[in-house]
């Protein structure tokens, strides 16, 4: 196994950003993305890491993006790094794991989309019979499919946790003609990506994109497409109703932590060789199902 790629240097790029898994550079009118090996749940950055991660996240989104591209426009100027602006492209350690992208002003709202009823839409359900707001019908169980896809608007609060907002209150933040514009594309990529996935053994049970506005004023699809990061997969073959799901994604590190006995206060406990194996394995499995590659 590789190891991990937890943080970059680039002695002369700048370097605008580091977050939980990705470091952002800037050039003179772009951006270097490189996703890094570091994993982050319940708002901890954990230890460490997940070898090869970064560059499964990168190749996925890449998939995504150039998949939908007679959709909707991404974010994509360059994926070979032989093609990124010097310093970058003399930095091995970035190639497979870093685009060179747009800058774009991003719209502040988290659009996503939901097929199934889980995480926080399973627990507000259970209390109010809706999800964020949006009425369903009574007796669906845990992780039950939905009737249609139901679009779930999120911000950022101060504190780093997505808020989900009414439809109404996004219109109050974007307008209605944007607001109309990214809750149709939304639902429109997650269908036709759900269905693709479902042939190839996987459910996308929920996702999440964002988007930006380019210079000319056009919304542009941004930062990550239907990673394991961004949503939940789960196993076509192991679904089952009324219970939780075995998954590809990031929820196999969360069980472990709800597991081990940390409070969810810094600092996270290690993570165990198994655990990081794991999750490797499972990441590595769904971009396999839904490229038909390894890596």
């Amino acid at each position: 196994m590789e190891e991990a790629l937890l943080t970059t240097s680039i002695a002369s790029g700048n370097l605008v950003s580091r977050g939980k898994v990705r470091d952002i550079y800037a050039t003179d009118d772009a951006l270097v993305l490189v996703a890094t090996d570091r994993i982050s749940a319940f708002d901890s950055v954990l230890s460490p890491g997940i070898p090869g991660r970064g560059k499964i996240l990168t190749s996925l989104s890449t998939f995504w993006f150039r998949r939908f591209e007679d959709t909707v426009p991404n974010h994509l100027l360059a994926t070979e790094l032989s093609d990124f602006p010097e310093p970058f492209n003399q930095h091995h350690e970035l190639a497979g794991r870093s685009v060179y992208v747009q800058r774009l002003e991003p719209i502040p709202v988290e659009c996503v989309a939901r097929g199934y009823l889980a995480g926080s839409g399973w627990k507000e359900y259970q209390a109010d019979g809706t999800v964020c707001g949006i009425e369903l019908p009574g007796g669906l169980t845990e992780s039950a499919k939905l009737p249609e896809p139901i679009f779930t608007p999120a911000t950022k609060a101060t504190d780093g946790h997505d808020e989900n907002i009414s439809f109404d209150r996004m219109v109050g933040i974007v307008g209605e003609e944007t607001a109309v514009r990214l809750r149709d594309l939304t639902l429109e990529l997650y269908t036709v990506a759900a269905d693709y996935a479902q042939e190839r053994g996987i459910l996308i049970a929920d996702t999440k994109f964002e988007f930006g506005f380019d210079g000319d004023g056009r919304i542009v699809w941004m930062d990550e497409a239907l990673t394991p990061d961004s949503s939940r997969f789960w196993p076509v073959d192991d679904y089952q109703p009324g219970r939780s799901q075995a998954s590809f994604d990031k929820q196999y590190v969360r069980d472990w932590l709800e597991t081990s006995g940390w409070n969810k206060e810094p600092p996270a406990p290690v993570l165990p060789a198994e655990v990081v194996e794991g999750t490797l394995s499972r990441y590595s499995e769904a971009y396999r199902l839904l490229t038909g590659a390894d890596i």
